[in-house]
């Protein structure tokens, strides 16, 4: 060895000091396996520059790309029961909650802000994938008739972007008791004249696409998204026949007058802002006054809405340890 790197590097290294070098500096495309310097990639929306193929993205990530100039105002929302139905397979659902809240660092899947897209007031819901996959509990379903109560109450248009892989199997009925609830969180919209419009990413599948997610009055869909119910193995196991190519990708589905937009991520914002300024400009009465939508049974509203997870709260008798 020299005296070079016997003294001479070291010397420099601690004049100057030992800098880290930070994780996660450059990403692979998982599309076009290409490598991405990170700020290059957040510049892009984390849209491959390369092949164009639109990564998942934060719910927080989603927010500050929405609404102008990246301000926008979080809501508290509704607290719920931790763990109703003290679920526990081969973990207690409230060590995953914790595990989720730790890395995510937020309370659950659903995160609701309001703010102004292309000038005009808004209300979005953005779902969090990365949080149990997105799925579907009673504190996502509060939120979602968070959202819908507070766009009625400021007179604004709800937007929701969905990411979610279903219902949350630890909580049982009561998470397929969300699937009902945010239906009707989407008529408290559009029978208070406002628009209501669905973002679909990658993924949405499971109850949400059962209920909310395909109720939008416009439906959108970034590229390449997988949007469906069931998977598809489990479909050509049933159906025993092979699937076309690229079927539940948005897509086919915009071929086939499922979904209505497929937008790229870069021009979400002035296509949403064009959205709202159509459908708010051109609210009319219905053609025929004496024959109004239909309205939702008030009774079935009062039951669905006021105390969703009364019953989660009551005693029950604890599950066997497994």
């Amino acid at each position: 060895m020299s005296w070079l790197t016997e003294y001479v590097r070291p010397r420099i290294r601690t004049l100057l000091g030992r800098r880290e070098v930070p994780e996660n500096l450059w990403h692979q495309c998982p599309a076009c396996q290409q490598m991405i310097f990170h700020l290059d990639l957040m510049k892009q929306q984390k849209v491959c520059p390369h092949c164009g193929h639109h990564m998942r993205a934060s719910a927080a990530e989603r927010l500050a790309w929405t609404f102008d100039e990246g301000g926008f105002t979080r809501i508290e929302l509704p607290k719920v029961p931790a763990d109703p139905l003290r679920f526990r397979d081969t973990k207690r659902y409230t060590d995953r909650l914790r595990e989720a809240r730790e890395t995510t660092h937020l309370e659950d899947s659903v995160l609701v802000a309001h703010g102004t897209i292309e000038g005009q007031s808004a209300v979005v819901a953005a779902m969090e994938f990365s949080f149990m996959a997105g799925s579907m509990g009673a504190a996502a379903g509060e939120a979602i008739v968070a959202a819908a109560r507070l766009a009625v109450l400021q007179d604004a248009p709800m937007i929701i972007f969905t990411a979610s892989g279903g219902a949350r199997m630890q909580e049982g009925a009561v998470s397929l008791m969300q699937m009902p609830r945010t239906v009707i969180a989407s008529r408290l919209v559009k029978d208070a004249g406002l628009p209501f419009i669905v973002v679909l990413t990658d993924p949405t599948t499971g109850g949400v696409t059962a209920s909310f997610a395909m109720l939008g009055d416009i439906q959108i869909a970034e590229p390449g998204a997988l949007i469906g119910f069931a998977g598809a193995r489990v479909i050509e196991q049933t159906v025993r026949e092979k699937l076309p190519e690229g079927f539940q990708r948005a897509e086919y589905l915009h071929e086939h007058g499922i979904i209505d937009l497929v937008v790229r991520r870069a021009e979400l914002r002035p296509t949403l802002g064009r959205i709202i300024a159509l459908l708010r400009g051109r609210q009319t009465e219905p053609a025929n006054a004496a024959d109004p939508p239909a309205a939702i049974p008030p009774v079935l509203s009062t039951i669905l809405l006021a105390a969703p997870i009364a019953a989660a709260a009551a005693p029950m008798a604890a599950p066997e340890a497994m």
